[in-house]
């Protein structure tokens, strides 16, 4: 459950002067001319970010609206933690949207991925009617760093390590940003403490059952007490340098797309003598933006199927054996002469995965 150690309306009112001072805190050049979404949880983070924005004050033309979204699941303290929102809404003087999910049994495995992807349906549902150009989530960099941690250990490429992404688009004409991903969460709650303001503690984020959890209560610590005091610094660096590597990658990888690969309605193609000559890595980049654009399933695919599909690409002799290959959510490679043919069976393209 969450605690409280305050009632929302004993702290001061946020002001127009107020001094927001946060090293690392970013916001897009235009924020206070449009509509700005703020998904506000109630914990200290998403807390803290609503205070900044509101103490910041769009101008005239931009308006802020709290999004709050009830997962439901831990019965009373979660309906405690939406009372919390609509008082902390009501007395910053904001709109407030909030919806209560529907509480569905799922499988212990699958139940985050739904939960994430309800709460991410729901700030498009609102942005929509709000007419928001961006939805802020109040992402950290401690966050950030716990994001390329867990990568590290699933095992990731080079995007992975790159992180969470400052901005992306939500859905047309609507941006999600992260504001506080270079703010680091010790420097929140000096700031929420300066203000006097309460904030919501979850229980279950110390529950070391979640491997998150486990990665910040107990990994992170034994990496900072026994290897290096600096791990998460260290972490953030090596996201940024991920970053600025993919962004480079991206731009020759962009290039090859548009010269090589062919997207059709039932299949990619793709000129494999124009590309068998660039690097492994480049040559599964490649791929990996064509079959996104046919909107195919990647959960199934791995190293080891990218890796798959290339080689059939930089095969020098299409006459050799082994020139086709079967992959997950039924999709089916082979090649023809100097050609890579990809497509998915009709009845894998009507199914869900």
């Amino acid at each position: 459950m969450r605690n409280r150690t305050n009632s929302p309306n004993s702290y001061p009112q946020p002001s127009a002067d107020a001094e927001v001072s946060l090293p690392g805190l970013w916001l897009p050049p235009d924020w206070r001319e449009v509509t700005v979404l703020v998904a506000v949880s109630g914990g200290a983070d998403s807390v803290a970010l609503l205070r900044m924005l509101a103490a910041l004050r769009p101008s005239r033309t931009g308006r802020l609206v709290v999004a709050h979204f009830n997962h439901a699941l831990r019965g009373q303290a979660s309906d405690a933690d939406a009372d919390f929102v609509t008082c902390l809404a009501s007395d910053c003087g904001l709109p407030l949207e909030m919806e209560r999910a529907r509480i569905v049994e799922a499988a212990p495995s699958s139940s985050e991925q739904a939960t994430r992807n309800a709460r991410y349906e729901f700030l498009k549902q609102a942005a929509a009617r709000r007419g928001a150009r961006y939805v802020a989530t109040a992402h950290t960099a401690d966050d950030q760093a716990e994001t390329v941690l867990h990568r590290m250990v699933r095992g990731t490429g080079l995007a992975g390590l790159a992180g969470m992404r400052r901005s992306r688009p939500l859905l047309h004409g609507v941006g999600l940003i992260r504001p506080l991903l270079g703010v680091r969460r010790a420097d929140l709650l000096t700031y929420l403490h300066q203000l006097s303001q309460p904030f919501c503690e979850d229980a279950t984020n110390r529950d070391t059952a979640f491997t998150r959890n486990r990665l910040r209560h107990e990994l992170l610590p034994q990496l900072a007490a026994d290897y290096n005091p600096q791990v998460v610094e260290a972490l953030l660096r090596l996201a940024r340098q991920a970053g600025e590597a993919q962004e480079v990658i991206a731009t020759v990888v962009d290039d090859l797309v548009a010269r090589c690969v062919r997207n059709e309605r039932e299949r990619l193609v793709v000129d494999c003598a124009a590309i068998a000559h660039e690097p492994p890595f480049v040559i599964r980049q490649v791929l990996v933006v064509g079959w996104r654009r046919q909107h195919w399933p990647e959960q199934l695919m791995g190293f080891k199927q990218w890796d798959e599909l290339a080689k059939l690409v930089s095969r020098a002799n299409p006459n050799q054996s082994q020139l086709s290959a079967a992959l997950p959510g039924g999709v089916h490679a082979w090649r023809e002469e100097d050609r890579l043919m990809i497509a998915r069976s009709a009845s894998a393209s009507r199914e869900r995965i």
